[in-house]
């Protein structure tokens, strides 16, 4: 075993890790972080989807050795004192979530796509979610959420 800092939500962990550990094994069985989901483990479904230094990843594909040093965000530390985020309560309020497994890792593609693009199209916001799978909603309420809190989040209505 290995000893990493890795820094959560603004917190730092210290946690010791095997070599075959992935990131979201600790975020999930040693930070009881369970926002998380594992979906298909490989990669492919987006359900596992955090911020690692700023850029949406695969929580499933990344060894926790690999997040040494990392300052990461998980659905849970998306809500701040002042509640929900404005793209949480857009899912809400649009319907964007259904079963809700998906929904944390949509949730926070979704906020590296707004970081990165604060104005998306309907196009762009496909594009941002392309990897992140939901068989529920068909996606159109999920678009409809994304461009909702792009709004609210311009100060829009």
């Amino acid at each position: 075993m290995k000893e990493i800092e890795i820094t959560v939500n603004e917190k730092n962990y210290h946690i010791k890790v095997n070599p075959w550990e992935t990131l979201l094994e600790v975020l999930r069985e040693k930070l009881y972080l369970t926002g998380t989901k594992e979906g298909c483990g490989l990669g492919e479904c987006g359900a596992c989807t955090v911020i690692m230094e700023g850029v949406a990843v695969n929580s499933c594909l990344i060894p926790a050795m690999e997040a040494n040093g990392k300052r990461i965000l998980t659905i849970e530390g998306l809500t701040g004192q002042e509640g929900l985020h404005p793209i949480q309560e857009a899912f809400i309020t649009h319907g964007g979530l259904q079963c809700g497994f998906c929904t944390s890792g949509m949730i926070l593609a979704s906020k590296h796509l707004l970081d990165e693009n604060p104005n998306p199209n309907e196009e762009e916001i496909r594009e941002g979610l392309a990897g992140n799978f939901c068989r529920c909603t068909g996606y159109s309420k999920i678009i409809e959420s994304v461009s909702a809190a792009a709004k609210q989040m311009k100060g829009g209505a």
